[in-house]
């Protein structure tokens, strides 16, 4: 018989002898793929359009919406990711000239989210700084949930529902939306859950309890080094969000050992040497960064606001967030601000939590979750307890840690945000272990669950229509005024209160400086960090004039003084447009100060 008839009569050699049929095509493979990760998938999709749907309001054009409850630090963000951005230019410096000319910004010192920036510079050049904030308001909410969900599948093997539930508290809470409200560095969370992987690698590799060899070095190396990588990029993000990790992390750490005392003994030196070793890699990388922002120029070494303020109400953690779908606008006097509903967690959830946490009983794991969570959440009261908007001199923990290095950075309502991925672990441990019984639990447990979820669910956040920009600035005249690397200064100047014109440095990409603005400085009592810088004579005067509307009397000495301002700003051109408050005085008072202006677009102009 021939080769041919042979091959006819047996199909398997057929597939064996032709590679085209033994081997599956890329599209049949993606296909296969999809299809066996598609639970993870429609998690995936689902936390994106939840997402997409609480920052709809931005779209589709985020140049022309904003957030309405805190255009403010909206502004501030933008430009920092427009300062980020000029690093595919090569333009870039730990301290920018391109705000508080000409001492400059200690970007370190300020949370001006770089890796975001640089990573996403592409987009903002491409289609500006707003529709980068608008992704990443709403990329940053979805990749918290996502990357929750896969640490909650892949390593505590948790059933898909039961991780969906908890990842959802975790990337959608009261905080983190609250938190979205313009603070890009709080809400870029989706590290948090890697850090946390990396580190339960780096534990198991170090228990010998499986091997006979003793630790996996080799993946206790990788991890370390995994490790050290992960947390130079979320300094790079957010260092506050490590700190709150870090912290949180010890208490667990503290409290998983004696729950489990065999693992305490055979891992314990092995993985904090291997702790150790991360530790030092990254510090390889930081030392200079964190040096630069502490004691660098423009630098901070102290936090500048106030614990007593920023702390959070006893109450606040049984009602429900004014953002919330089922919340009141009447509970927001329980709090500093709409970015700060950190706790507000309810009634409904916090009841379901607890008897989760009863039901689950003593595993180790639970108790550290409980410990880390009744840890963060006490030293989020700050140092005196508040309730109901009233102080009842009663002294909290947090006094014990006030004043001491990098503490006094973090704010102590803040604290409550490293509660959601604790309280969601629970719950995606409770969800699991009902799933796999046979009784009334099944069913009871998901749905209690789901139904605590349901009260705290958030609502769209609110937007407004963004003020249009000068034609001087959005059609390039500006080009007419400032040389190129100059600084512009805008009538009136910004400032943290009204940080308004540090937007038409955002929608040139930062190609020019501004003096004054809204930063953090050491402009306070001896050196201490400030908002802001000190005004200028000449930009009081102006600040007046555009809150008054009653030019002033003009001398030689105002003259001189503002010939000295614009010298010590470096300044290449002074520019008022039409749409500043009583823009009519300005001009007459610019005009007394510096003589006729020029005209180019919708602004005056004078150059130096």
């Amino acid at each position: 018989m021939t080769s041919a008839a042979r091959t006819a009569l047996d199909p398997d050699q057929a597939v064996r002898l032709d590679p085209a049929v033994a081997r599956p095509t890329r599209t049949a493979r993606l296909l296969a793929t999809v299809a066996r990760h598609r639970a993870d998938l429609l998690a995936g999709l689902l936390f994106s359009l939840l997402a997409g749907w609480l920052t709809h309001g931005l779209w589709p054009a985020p140049g022309q919406r904003m957030l309405a409850l805190n255009p403010a630090d909206q502004t501030l963000y933008e430009w920092f990711l427009a300062v980020d951005s000029r690093a595919l230019l090569g333009d870039f410096s730990l301290l920018t000239d391109r705000l508080n000319a000409p001492d400059g910004v200690n970007l370190m010192a300020n949370t001006t989210v770089i890796a975001l920036g640089v990573l996403l510079a592409p987009v903002t050049w491409a289609f500006g700084a707003p529709v980068t904030f608008a992704l990443l308001a709403a990329g940053n909410l979805a990749g918290t949930a996502i990357a929750w969900y896969l640490l909650f599948t892949r390593t505590l093997h948790a059933r898909r529902l039961a991780a969906g539930l908890g990842a959802a508290l975790c990337g959608f809470g009261p905080g983190i939306v609250s938190q979205t409200n313009a603070h890009l560095h709080m809400t870029a969370q989706w590290l948090v859950p890697v850090i946390v992987w990396l580190v339960v690698r780096l534990l198991r590799a170090a228990d010998p309890a499986d091997r006979p060899d003793g630790p996996d070095h080799r993946r206790m190396a990788t991890s370390a080094l995994g490790l050290a990588a992960t947390v130079t990029v979320q300094i790079f993000i957010g260092e506050e969000v490590l700190f709150l990790t870090v912290v949180t992390l010890l208490v667990m750490a503290v409290a998983y050992g004696p729950a489990d005392r065999a693992l305490l003994r055979r891992a314990l030196s092995t993985f904090a040497g291997g702790l150790m070793v991360a530790a030092g890699l990254a510090l390889v990388v930081l030392a200079y960064p964190l040096w630069y922002q502490f004691g660098g120029p423009q630098g901070v070494s102290e936090g500048m606001f106030s614990p007593g303020y920023y702390s959070a109400d006893l109450t606040s953690w049984s009602a429900l967030s004014p953002l919330s779908v089922l919340g009141s606008d009447a509970s927001s006097r329980l709090t500093t601000g709409p970015a700060e509903f950190n706790t507000f967690l309810g009634w409904p959830l916090l009841l379901v939590t607890v008897a989760c946490v009863v039901w689950l009983g003593r595993r180790p794991l639970v108790v550290a979750c409980v410990a880390g969570a009744l840890v963060m959440g006490v030293l989020s009261l700050g140092p005196e307890v508040v309730v109901s908007g009233s102080r009842t001199t009663l002294p909290a923990p947090y006094a014990l840690l006030a004043g001491l290095p990098v503490v006094d950075g973090a704010l102590p309502t803040r604290f409550a945000l490293a509660v959601l991925p604790l309280v969601g672990t629970l719950l995606t441990l409770a969800v699991d272990r009902a799933m796999a019984e046979r009784g009334r639990a099944r069913r009871l447990v998901p749905l209690a669950v789901g139904v605590s979820l349901l009260s705290v669910l958030p609502a769209p956040l609110p937007t407004a229509d963004r003020p249009a920009l000068p034609e001087f600035v959005t059609a390039g005249h500006w080009r007419q005024c400032v040389r190129p690397g100059g600084v512009l200064v805008p009538v009136p100047t910004a400032t943290p209160k009204d940080p308004w014109p540090m937007r038409w440095a955002t929608a040139a990409n930062a190609a020019f400086g501004m003096p004054e603005g809204f930063f953090i400085g050491p402009y306070g009592r001896n050196g201490s960090p400030a908002m802001g810088t000190y005004q200028r004579p000449t930009s009081a005067l102006l600040a007046d004039v555009a809150k008054q509307g009653v030019p002033p009397t003009i001398g030689d000495e105002q003259r001189r003084q503002a010939v000295r301002d614009v010298r010590f700003w470096g300044a290449s051109c002074v520019a008022l447009t039409d749409d500043a408050p009583h823009a009519e005085a300005l001009r007459r008072t610019l005009e007394q100060l510096f003589g006729p202006g020029t005209r180019i677009a919708d602004a005056w102009t004078w150059r130096f």
